[in-house]
């Protein structure tokens, strides 16, 4: 069994309060909240990035779940993965752990969702395997670079039965159509399309509304290609031009898998303190985009 979603009802209230609002107070209330959004998140980079945020590190210790992770809050849960020999991209491990840890914490500060901690106070994330038993304790788990994923036959089943009991899949960080092609034939193993088909989502679907209102999908490029392109946000040329958000879901409409292709969302919240420009060209977008996602993850 998957364990309780911590703090549901909060959630529940955050994520569907829009509700009860006619047209023009959703409106209003979805402006201040990104406002607030803002300032938030700019504060917190000017005041506090050096000693909290990243502490400058790009890699720390994989940090395994022990007896004591799992207390009823939130953790970010990253999944460890093989790499295939004839994927393309990078390895699991892009964006950790900073990116992990700074979206931990914009999430306990712009909802109500309890996040767990540790005896310094950091967010307690993890890196799992998916054939590990604490998947299961997940409610929510990221993959990414998934260009160059390989997923064994024992990891496909445990995936499966993970997100048939509930459980929430992210992938992002990938980028081109043979990436794509890549990872729709991993994933395929884990979900045949003739059961469960990737779909773009609409712009009006409740994810793209949990708590800010999305209009459209970001094409957020890693800092180091925005920097040396020189502003550029198609890290394939031509061939990833257009960003995505595709997804699968169950049988009864729940959706259980999201993908984000063409963009990087991962990146917008590893370096939100490292360039001005780039944490307000992207990193405002992307935690507004994560935020919606964790919460949608959460409640549904």
């Amino acid at each position: 069994m998957l364990a309780c979603r911590s703090g549901g009802t909060d959630h529940d209230r955050d994520g569907c309060r829009w509700r009860a609002y006619n047209t023009k107070m959703k409106r209003n209330r979805t402006l201040n909240r990104l406002a607030v959004a803002v300032l938030i998140v700019a504060l917190g980079t000017v005041a506090a990035s050096a000693q909290r945020r990243g502490r400058g590190r790009f890699f720390e210790p994989i940090r395994s779940p022990t007896a004591d992770t799992f207390q009823g809050a939130f953790n970010f849960c990253r999944i460890m993965f093989g790499q295939a020999y004839d994927g393309f991209g990078a390895n699991w491990s892009v964006d950790y752990p900073r990116a992990d840890v700074n979206l931990s914490i914009r999430l306990s500060e712009l909802t109500k969702t309890r996040i767990t901690t540790d005896a310094q106070g950091e967010p307690e994330h993890i890196v799992i395997a998916l054939t590990d038993p604490a998947l299961f304790e997940c409610p929510f788990i990221m993959m990414t670079e998934v260009g160059n994923a390989y997923i064994s036959p024992q990891e496909a089943a445990k995936l499966r039965e993970y997100l048939e009991k509930g459980g929430f899949l992210w992938a992002d960080d990938f980028w081109g159509s043979y990436a794509w092609e890549h990872w729709t034939q991993e994933l395929s193993k884990v979900l045949p399309p003739h059961e469960y088909p990737i779909v773009d989502l609409p712009l009006d679907h409740p994810l793209f509304r949990a708590q800010f209102e999305i209009k459209q999908i970001p094409q957020i490029p890693s800092i180091n290609h925005w920097m040396g392109s020189g502003g550029g946000t198609s890290e394939r040329g031509y061939d990833s031009a257009e960003p995505h958000a595709r997804g699968i879901s169950d049988r009864s409409g729940r959706l259980i898998v999201l993908i984000t292709h063409n963009t990087d969302i991962g990146d917008s919240w590893e370096r939100e303190a490292d360039d001005p420009t780039y944490f307000y060209r992207f990193s405002v977008d992307g935690y507004a985009f994560g935020i919606n996602v964790f919460l949608y993850a959460l409640t549904h």
